[in-house]
């Protein structure tokens, strides 16, 4: 397996949070191939996400939103084999071949989603095989047993090989972030929260309300309250502390901001309190124990896999995609 190309169509820190085990277990099980990633949106192991060190090189072939457009199954290939004539030049080969026989096919292609359409599309870059859950599993390039979302288990039927599980450690952050967060967070009493969504078009946030009782109920038995929301978010930031003065705002008060950050902050905390956001998936990094809450999103799909952890979905409580008919007693009683 010299080149591996991962293909992720979500475009949320959320979902490439959610492939930080994947990547560090193939990562770790071939240790000698070259990793690639495609995506429909950024490569945010790259950009906002950096500081956690996965290292995935981008594969651009400057398709945006990449398979989400039928238009690209015409010109998917001839792209992959202009990218690869480029490298070729810039290495100053010489030799009198063509592109075909110079160029270098993606050993293995792994397909972490299951739209049709855009399964069909990376089915055109040149590649000896082929992974995907779509369609049943129909267009894998072998026939194996594979179980729906287990993607590490069914790579290893597929490979016929055994791919243990590496997790991300959050020992392994860069000290400053742990020094950092040691600053802002020095005891050991603390609880925190995070209400915001980043995907406007889901309505899967907890009303505010119902979290600042909550956190009340926290304070009053001597735990401190402790929210991750965004600095521009004055006004939500001013009602809470309005009704929660002891409550802390630690990022706030760093020069720091980055999500490996929260990571940190979310290692100095007993317990974490979260709608499906993307701050969820950095709690979860930090491997705490935490208690979710789920309303139109899909609570097996999406919640952390850590050791410790209680999930609120209120499709499976109260038959309904209202996140807000889980009440303030439903969490509490949990903590």
């Amino acid at each position: 397996m010299k080149k591996i190309l991962i293909y992720n169509s979500g475009g949320g820190l959320g979902d490439s949070i959610q492939l930080f085990n994947l990547i560090l277990s193939l990562q770790k099980h071939f240790k000698s191939s070259e990793f690639f990633y495609l995506g429909a949106h950024e490569n945010h192991f790259q950009g906002k996400l950096k500081e956690f060190n996965i290292n995935i090189k981008t594969l651009d072939l400057g398709l945006k939103y990449f398979g989400f457009r039928w238009w690209h199954f015409l010109v998917a290939k001839k792209k992959f084999i202009d990218l690869e004539a480029k490298k070729k030049e810039k290495k100053f080969i010489t030799k009198k071949k063509s592109v075909d026989q110079e160029l270098d096919k993606i050993d293995l292609i792994i397909d972490l989603q299951s739209k049709l359409r855009n399964t069909i599309i990376l089915n055109k870059i040149p590649h000896d095989h082929f992974y995907s859950s779509t369609f049943n599993f129909k267009f894998c390039t072998k026939k194996a047993e594979y179980s729906s979302g287990e993607h590490l288990k069914n790579l290893s039927n597929f490979l016929n090989t055994n791919i243990g599980i590496t997790n991300f450690d959050v020992n392994n952050l860069d000290e400053k972030y742990k020094t950092e967060a040691k600053r802002l967070l020095p005891d050991n009493n603390y609880i925190g929260f995070s209400l915001t969504q980043g995907n406007v078009y889901r309505k899967k946030s907890w009303s505010i309300n119902k979290f600042m009782d909550l956190a009340t109920k926290i304070d009053e038995k001597s735990k401190v309250p402790v929210f991750f929301i965004a600095k521009e978010e004055t006004e939500l930031v001013n009602k809470i502390k309005s009704k929660l003065p002891n409550a802390l705002f630690p990022e706030h008060h760093s020069k720091i901001s980055c999500p490996a950050l929260v990571t940190a902050l979310a290692s100095r905390l007993n317990l974490g309190i979260s709608i499906d956001n993307g701050v969820m998936h950095m709690m979860g990094l930090a491997n705490i124990p935490m208690i979710v809450l789920f309303g139109p999103t899909d609570s097996e799909k999406f919640a952390p896999k850590i050791n410790s952890i209680q999930i609120l979905d209120s499709k499976k409580m109260y038959k309904s995609k209202n996140i807000n008919l889980i009440s303030v007693h439903d969490v509490f009683k949990l903590i």
